[in-house]
Formats: C-alpha cells, structure tokens, sequence
C-alpha cells in the first residue's frame, strides 16, 4: 500500500474537502469532513505535508495540525486556483 505524502486541505465553514496523494501524486483518496471530524482525521495519517489556501481560519487550523506532528504550508490564494483547473 502506498504511504500518504501530501494532503491538500480544502477549508470551509461546516464541510472540508480532504485529498491525499502520495509521492508520485497518484490520488489516494478524497473525503469530505465536519469541522469536528478534521482534528481526529489528522490524528489518524501518518506524518506528512499538509497543504491549505491562506486565510482567516486557515491560521487556527494550520497550529492544530502542526500540533499533531505534521508539516503544514499555507499557500496564497493566487497559487492555489491553478491547482483547481
């Protein structure tokens, strides 16, 4: 099984959209997590890079996750749309 190396963090107010990807940037999965879900989802991964657009409550989430042990990269919004095409 291949090991999760990159987690792109979509935020938003109740439902977060998750992907993971692996080194070579195969899709390992893509969930859909409550607010209440995110910090225990976290908890579960492995140690990896964890990659979400910066804004207001992206800082809150950023410190959470670094908590857990994983490596966090805020990215600016003019960054993250050609991720989205």
């Amino acid at each position: 099984m291949l090991e999760v190396n990159t987690i792109g963090l979509d935020l938003a107010k109740n439902v977060f959209q998750v992907h993971g990807a692996d080194a070579p940037g195969s899709v390992l999965f893509r969930k859909k997590l409550r607010r209440d879900q995110v910090v225990r989802f976290f908890a579960t991964q492995p140690t990896c890079t964890v990659a979400m657009e910066a804004c207001a409550g992206s800082h809150y989430w950023a410190r959470e996750i670094k908590a857990l042990g994983h490596d966090v990269r805020l990215i600016a919004a003019g960054y993250v749309k050609p991720f989205v095409k």
